[in-house]
């Protein structure tokens, strides 16, 4: 039976619907990015941080911990990353954890660090996604490692896992990842500079009353 002039128009608006969907879903995206900034000889795109809610901004907080100063801590049900500084203070950055599925927990340390680095779906990964190309090379726009990454090992053995950048602001604040850790780019590039080979990293469902409580979010000191 051949098609109903009803059913082209019909058609013919899901189309456009779809459309409109792609167009407006791109947009939200873009939003998201203002500018351009070149690090070490590449230029990114800045993310825009007046679209960022101020809980995810970079800022200073009070955080009372038995964990030396220097040590990372992951607090990924809240969706924080905390640097330990002095006087019981840390560096509090919004980060992006894993997915349901992907999430894990325990200590690792940074042992190995790259700046604008190659990106190597895992196995498992290409396994899930055919389509992903065996690496992506450090610097393009499509790598989602972003300017620095961080590598987690344990005992001299690699987790797999990562600190490091983005091409979704919009994921920071949520189960979003495979497992590693994603940073707006800036704060990658902040925390790489931070943090020397060795560093301490612990990452936790929560971390229960060691920092300030939500309420207190607009107390905090903002990181230039």
């Amino acid at each position: 039976m051949g098609w109903m002039r009803r059913d082209i128009v019909l058609g013919g608006l899901a189309s456009v619907g779809t459309v409109v969907v792609q167009k407006s879903t791109f947009a939200a995206a873009s939003s998201y990015f203002s500018g351009t900034t070149v690090d070490n000889g590449v230029t990114f795109r800045s993310t825009n941080f007046a679209k960022i809610e101020k809980k995810w901004r970079r800022q200073v907080v009070k955080y009372f911990s038995s964990e030396p100063i220097g040590t990372i801590v992951v607090d990924t049900r809240h969706h924080f990353l905390y640097l330990i500084m002095e006087n019981k203070t840390a560096i509090r950055y919004g980060v992006g954890v894993g997915r349901e599925g992907f999430k894990w927990y325990g200590r690792a340390t940074i042992d190995q660090k790259s700046l604008w680095p190659r990106w190597t779906p895992p196995p498992e990964m290409r396994e899930r996604h055919p389509e992903l190309p065996e690496s992506v090379a450090g610097g393009s726009p499509k790598n989602p490692l972003g300017p620095r990454a961080m590598y987690l090992l344990r005992d001299g053995v690699d987790t797999g896992y990562r600190l490091h950048g983005t091409l979704e602001p919009g994921s920071i604040g949520k189960d979003a990842s495979s497992g590693c850790i994603r940073m707006f780019n800036e704060d990658a590039i902040d925390l790489y500079q931070r943090c020397p080979i060795g560093t301490a990293v612990q990452v936790l469902p929560h971390i229960a009353d060691q920092a300030e409580s939500a309420a207190q979010v607009s107390q905090a000191t903002p990181v230039e």
